[in-house]
């Protein structure tokens, strides 16, 4: 249940959605084609001196730095948010991204200019990692504090712009290399998808310029600050962001999973490139149409129980994935990332969009969102490293079972304490507040 808003709009919450949604997939192209490109490129491109396997772990960890800056542009740009507004923000991120990815487009080779290659690949991934973590909270809110009714339906389409860039990237990436040699594509054709998105970003710009501030950031805006929001949210949400980090970290570790680690082991075990990104792309369009609806069901059962049988589900799948993608068949191959990012991730990932925002308070809330879902978002930049560490040792996949089953738990431990958000009223500023202590059902 969500409560409406005298002064909000259809038309403006149409566009609110539709400008999350572009803004999310432009920045979700560039965040996640260097996600691909990672397994199936730069280490032969960045780390060619390396031997392969530990090539592969060197390209992940460039991978991770990323996902590890995203907190501080969640703190960075959820501070002015909370402060200036939602929308500013989203412009300066949208074009921080753009930029960072065009330069990675026309980064020199190993071959080229020796270590300066990676030490400068890194610099714009952390680039990209600070515009990312501050896009999605601002998106988000954007989308969230516009919506008079079904608060996690409009929201989830931020989310949903996620695996609509990986479709668009692994899309671009697949046809560009498609029409030419590898030694071509190695050479300089994979540098296309990352210079296209100059493109994108003139029609991110020009959608989000249409999009008002939000009437609820207007409206407490007008209110004196309490002071800096970082602190608001650790003071007065403390045990929420530690909770909201909880939920999202095992839903974060089976998405690096799914559309990173998945992707280079499969390749190792011997499917052809084209062949695993044309079943990522086919699992990307059904986690699309999952984020959305399960995001849609959770404003009817609640957020808990949607999220908590996603994470469940996972915790079991994690044991059939890699039996079944070892079988060699391409058929179950397509079968298990379908169903683990289709259906089972989707579920628990959907509907943090609204769950995240219905924690904090509204002076606090871009930093508070923000905080909380980059910090767990470390977990799919981590998992592609520690997984790709722990099979060069050993070729079984158990260990790696074990941990994307445990952290799935540590999203149920998490999501059962944190209690039922999606009643919360967003202009109420002590809602957040009362929400593990009144929903414990």
């Amino acid at each position: 249940m969500t409560h409406p808003h005298p002064a909000r709009s259809g038309s403006q919450l149409r566009r609110a959605v539709l400008s999350s949604y572009l803004g999310s997939v432009i920045e979700y192209y560039d965040f996640l084609l260097y996600a691909t490109a990672s397994a199936v490129v730069f280490s032969r491109v960045f780390f060619s001196e390396l031997d392969l396997l530990v090539g592969t772990v060197a390209s992940f960890g460039t991978l991770a730095t990323g996902y590890l800056a995203r907190p501080l542009g969640g703190v960075l740009f959820g501070h002015f948010g909370d402060r200036l507004g939602r929308k500013r923000m989203l412009v300066m991120t949208m074009t921080l991204m753009g930029v960072a990815s065009v330069l990675i487009g026309l980064l020199p080779t190993y071959a080229q200019v020796g270590a300066l290659a990676p030490v400068l690949l890194i610099v714009l991934r952390i680039a990209q990692g600070v515009a990312v973590g501050g896009e999605w909270g601002g998106a988000v809110l954007m989308s969230a504090e516009h919506a008079t009714s079904r608060r996690g339906l409009w929201a989830s389409f931020t989310n949903a712009g996620a695996p609509s860039g990986m479709v668009l990237s692994t899309v671009v990436l697949a046809l560009t290399a498609a029409g030419m040699s590898e030694e071509a594509f190695l050479s300089w054709g994979w540098r296309i998808p990352f210079l296209l998105s100059a493109v994108l970003l003139a029609v991110g710009l020009f959608v989000r310029a249409k999009v008002e501030e939000t009437p609820v950031f207007q409206e407490a805006a007008a209110a004196k600050p309490s002071g800096p929001p970082l602190l608001e949210v650790l003071r007065n949400h403390p045990r929420n962001l530690l909770l909201g980090v909880g939920v999202g970290f095992g839903a974060f570790v089976a998405q690096g999973t799914l559309t990173t680690f998945v992707i280079s082991y499969a390749v190792q075990a011997g499917f052809e490139r084209q062949t695993v990104l044309n079943a990522l792309t086919v699992s990307s369009v059904a986690a699309i149409l999952g984020i959305i609806g399960f995001s849609a069901l959770s404003d009817r059962l609640g957020r808990r129980p949607v999220v908590l049988t996603g994470a469940i589900a996972m915790a079991v799948l994690s044991f059939l994935i890699f039996p079944m993608i070892n079988s060699g068949s391409a058929l179950l191959l397509t079968l298990a990332v379908v169903l683990g990012q289709g259906v089972v991730h989707a579920a628990m990932y959907g509907p943090l969009a609204a769950l995240y925002t219905e924690l904090f308070s509204t002076r606090a809330r871009y930093t508070g969102a923000s905080l909380g879902y980059q910090i767990a978002g470390t977990g799919a930049g981590i998992a592609p490293v520690v997984f790709a560490a722990v099979l060069a040792g050993s070729a079984a996949t158990l260990p790696v079972s074990i941990i994307i089953a445990t952290c799935c738990l540590i999203t149920v431990g998490c999501i059962l304490a944190l209690g039922e958000t999606s009643t919360n009223d967003l202009t109420a500023e002590a809602g957040a507040e009362r929400t593990a202590a009144r929903q414990r059902s």
